[in-house]
This record gives structure tokens, sequence and C-alpha cells, in this order.
């Protein structure tokens, strides 16, 4: 049986959102990535997200890897004459680009403007839109055409792949929204893995999942966009589909821009603007190891008023592929 990348359909935005009170610009602030359909897909969101309430201006950049980077964006506001901002990390997860790098990052351009304002809003979490779209999306793959031999849902395995992080917190959301999502589907069971950083890596995903001897496997990346990842993700399923050819092996594309998105984001800006961020942190590894006394930097409270200083760069090397390697190494902060 052929691998199926499917494309599902893209659920149009035909609505537009009433002006927010404030005209106060976001930034918008993406991972990055060297993948150049991945940058372009963020960009088009971003410009989608505008297209419904040009009472502001939305400002997109990103982390690293790519251009326009924060500081830029930040400047282009500057330049207009805006003294507050709105900023938002269009990330699944609270890990350390978001707890961290980000917040480190404005912190760099207050020192250099001053009189600027940030209010720091939240990741996407695990929200109720997030699971109907991704349950959409799964019932899809009951057509005939995602499903030629139709294979009950009893038959498959769900295997869940997150980008994975090295913030012990994140990588536990991900685990508790595979859970959320397989509750109630039918599915023989759910197995969650990642492409990077933590472990179980995705082969030993496919590993687990042929234990259970399924005839169908649903791999599920769960990305915002394309990339350098989700592209890997494709190819080692297709590597599996070869070397089981018995096992009907379906990969899901990234999310991309979905309407559920798209309003979720609004109600995360929403927040900035009334003040009404909130975020767990009793299990941050950065506030535990304030707490402990093991780092020099601050707790960062709730709204994360305070930010750090640290110059990130990816290791040429992946420094967690060892698992014991990674068990000795991720509590540690920066």
């Amino acid at each position: 049986m052929m691998t199926h990348n499917t494309e599902l359909s893209i659920k149009p935005s035909d609505s537009t959102f009433s002006p927010l009170p404030l005209q106060r610009p976001l930034l918008l602030i993406g991972h990055g990535t060297r993948d150049a359909d991945g940058r372009e897909t963020f960009l088009e969101f971003a410009h989608a997200y505008q297209a419904l309430d040009h009472s502001r201006p939305v400002v997109p950049c990103f982390l690293e890897l790519t251009e326009p980077n924060i500081q830029e964006g930040i400047d282009r506001c500057v330049e207009q004459g805006y003294t507050e901002l709105s900023a938002l990390p269009l990330l699944l997860f609270a890990a350390r680009h978001n707890k961290f790098d980000i917040t480190n990052e404005l912190d760099r351009a207050k020192l250099r403007h001053p009189q600027l304002t940030f209010h720091y809003g939240r990741h996407f979490g695990i929200s109720p839109s997030i699971l109907d779209l991704l349950r959409s999306r799964l019932q899809q793959l009951n057509q005939p055409e995602f499903n030629p031999l139709q294979i009950p849902n009893s038959d498959t395995v769900l295997l869940f792949v997150g980008r994975g992080a090295s913030d012990p917190d994140a990588n536990g959301d991900v685990y508790k929204l595979a859970r959320i999502l397989w509750e109630g589907s039918g599915y023989s069971t759910v197995e969650t893995c990642f492409i990077g950083v933590t472990h179980p890596r995705l082969e030993a995903g496919f590993r687990r999942a042929r234990l259970y001897q399924p005839q169908r496997i649903i791999v599920l990346p769960y990305f915002l966009f394309t990339g350098v990842l989700v592209k890997k993700i494709f190819d080692i399923t297709a590597e599996q589909q070869q070397q089981y050819p018995d096992i009907q092996i379906t990969c899901l594309p990234e999310m991309g821009i979905q309407q559920e998105l798209l309003q979720l984001l609004r109600e995360r800006e929403i927040e900035t603007q009334l003040g009404q961020v909130k975020m767990n942190c009793e299990m941050c590894k950065f506030r535990l190891a304030a707490v402990s006394g093991n780092h020099d930097h601050d707790h960062h409270d709730h709204a994360h008023d305070h930010h750090h200083h640290h110059d990130h760069e990816h290791p040429p090397v992946d420094p967690y592929a060892k698992l014991e390697d990674y068990h000795q190494r991720i509590w540690n902060t920066p």
C-alpha cells in the first residue's frame, strides 16, 4: 500500500473580525525555518490574519534561521511611531523558545528602545479548537480516497509526532494532547513520539505502533507549517511504508492556514489587550531552578513581565541523540 501524504481541504476565511479596542500593533513571532516553503506559509498566515482586521498592523517576524528577525519587526513598529506592542509567539507549546529566547529578544529591544512596552501573549497550547481541527482531519481519512480498504479505526494505530523540545513540561503537553485526541476515537491506541531533541524518536514510534499488529497506521505530525522537520517525517514514513507494505500507512500534512487557528490567534491577541494572559508555570524547569536556587535568573511570572538574556544558537550536532545523554541534561536550565 502506498503512503498517502494527504492534502486535506483548507477552509477559507469567509468573515472578518470587529476592530480591536486598542489599535496596538501585533508582533507575530514564528519559530523560523531554513525551508522556503515553511517561511512563505508563515507569512501567508500572517497576511490572512491581517486581512481579517485592518485596524492595526500585523508584523510577522522570526526567532531564528530566517528574516525578518524579531529586532527588525520591532524596529518597523517603532518607525511607525508605536510605543506599545502586543507580541504573540505562534507556537504550539510553551518550551524554551517561548519562555526564554523570545522574551530575551524583547529585553534586547527595550535596551535599544527604552520607551517600548510589550504585552507578551500566550502560545496556542491545548485548546478545544485545535482538538476539533485535528478530529476533523482524522475523520476525513476514513473517506474511500484515503482509506481504500476501509480499514476500521479499531485496526488503526495513531502515531502522534511532536517536534520535540528541551523542556520536559512542553514534551508532557504533547503526550496530554495525544491522549485527549485518542479518547473516544475508536483507534486501537495512540503512540506519541518526536522528530527531534527528545525521545522516543519517530523510528521508535513506528516500532511501538507495529507491536499492535495494525492494518493501518496514521501518522499525525503536530506542526503548524511545513519545513525541514515535516519533510523529514514524510521521508521516514515513506521508508517505513516500503519496509512494511502490508500496513497501510497514511501521513497527514501540517495544519497550515485554517480558520480554527486564525480564530485561536484572535483569542490570544484579545488576551494581550485585556491583560488576561495566564500560563501554568508549576512544572516549568526555569521556575523549578529558580525556586531551588540552582540558577541565577528570577522566576518568570504568569505575565512574563521580565525576561532573560541569552544569545541563542542551535548546536551543529544533536546533543540529545543518545537517550542517556538526554536524561542527564534535560532538567538543566541555560
